[in-house]
């Protein structure tokens, strides 16, 4: 969600009847920033140096505009990768949230800048401003990568707004690792020490980096998986258990190539934080994956009044699991690779996985989409 697309309208007619889940989007403040820069149409493969540069004030304007657009085609919210266009001002970002916030119930979803940038805590205080100013609701992604072992600051931050009502949410996975594109490197990347490099993982055939190897993937592009050493196993325990946060996959996978988490998160937390560790109740775990992120957006799409909880009147999709089974699979080396204990998966009443398998040629998946003008 904090990706979003560049054209709405596209992404929902591109998945008619051909999704085996359920789909919706953002509108991708990243895509519509080089689109506004180069004068190029939006399109899914933007990056570079665009991203670099500050925007003129008649930029911002324009840029706006083009969010609004894509809030009245339906979107759900706006998404803003602040860790991918270093050269977005405190302003930019503000005017994204007023353009969010004319739309109700649309929120912001939010990748601040990395744990090692000194700007991190500013970003989170402007993006909690924002979400006050705005009246845009605020989702900050990513809290075990992005925050790792200073949670806890994170969780203090969002406690305070909410008791002062601002609407601010977070979500993470149960890695230790996370993943991004190698072109999406900072500038001065090349005065990296060599150790730097040499944590770093390719994805496609799960070597550890060097600083060579490095600058030959960058010519063509590819996925690096960023190990976390402060990430470790009470962090992570403390950060999937806490109230607040929501569990989300952050997935990508192309080609079969990826992270674990694609195919294993919701069966890792069940598996390994309730039944093993006993970090939190399935309940608890359950809500987290389910009712949290409907909440999130009913506001904006309601139709998502109708997810996240089974009731007469619902049309909430079921996965039926063991719960003494259900253990996650994947690995860095099989991304993909299905979990142990998921026997059934209905997606508008329409089986998905039946017996432990996909089923073939079954694509009930439907759009959700807010109104559209």
């Amino acid at each position: 969600m904090e990706q979003g697309v560049p054209d709405i309208d596209k992404f929902y007619s591109e998945r008619e009847g051909k999704a085996k889940i359920n789909f919706d989007a953002t509108i991708g403040h990243e895509y519509l920033r080089a689109a506004v820069v180069t004068g190029a149409e939006p399109r899914e493969d933007a990056n570079g140096d665009s991203a670099h540069r500050a925007l003129t004030t008649e930029e911002i304007e324009k840029l706006r505009n083009l969010i609004e657009r894509g809030l009245h085609r339906g979107a759900l919210g706006v998404g803003i990768l602040m860790a991918y266009t270093p050269g977005a001002t405190p302003y930019e970002i503000l005017e994204m949230f007023r353009a969010a916030g004319q739309f109700k119930g649309a929120p912001v979803h939010l990748h601040v800048r990395n744990l090692e940038d000194d700007q991190l805590w500013l970003e989170t205080d402007e993006a909690v401003a924002d979400s006050l100013v705005s009246g845009a609701p605020v989702q900050i992604v990513h809290a075990n990568s992005s925050y790792q072992e200073d949670f806890p600051k994170l969780v203090a931050i969002i406690d305070a707004a909410v008791r002062r009502g601002v609407d601010v949410s977070t979500e993470a996975y149960p890695y230790s690792a996370s993943m991004t594109g190698i072109e999406s490197a900072p500038q001065g990347w090349e005065k990296w020490p060599d150790a730097k490099f040499h944590d770093m993982i390719w994805a496609a055939t799960g070597e550890p980096m060097t600083r060579e190897s490095f600058v030959e993937h960058r010519k063509t592009g590819g996925l690096i998986i960023i190990p976390h050493k402060n990430l470790t196993e009470n962090v992570l325990l403390t950060i999937i258990a806490n109230p607040r946060t929501m569990i989300a996959s952050d997935g990508i996978l192309k080609n079969g190539i990826g992270h674990p988490r694609v195919a294993g998160t919701y069966s890792r937390v069940l598996g390994h934080y309730v039944r093993e560790q006993k970090a939190l109740t399935l309940m608890d775990a359950l809500r987290k994956m389910t009712l949290m992120p409907a909440q999130r957006l009913e506001a904006r799409a309601p139709s998502m009044k109708n997810k996240g909880r089974i009731g007469v009147g619902r049309d909430a999709d079921i996965t039926i699991f063991n719960p003494d089974t259900i253990i996650d699979c994947a690995t860095y080396e099989e991304p993909s690779k299905p979990p142990k204990g998921i026997e059934y998966v209905l997606v508008n009443g329409v089986s998905v996985v039946r017996a432990g398998k996909l089923v073939d040629n079954s694509y009930p998946g439907i759009g959700v989409r807010a109104t559209v003008n």
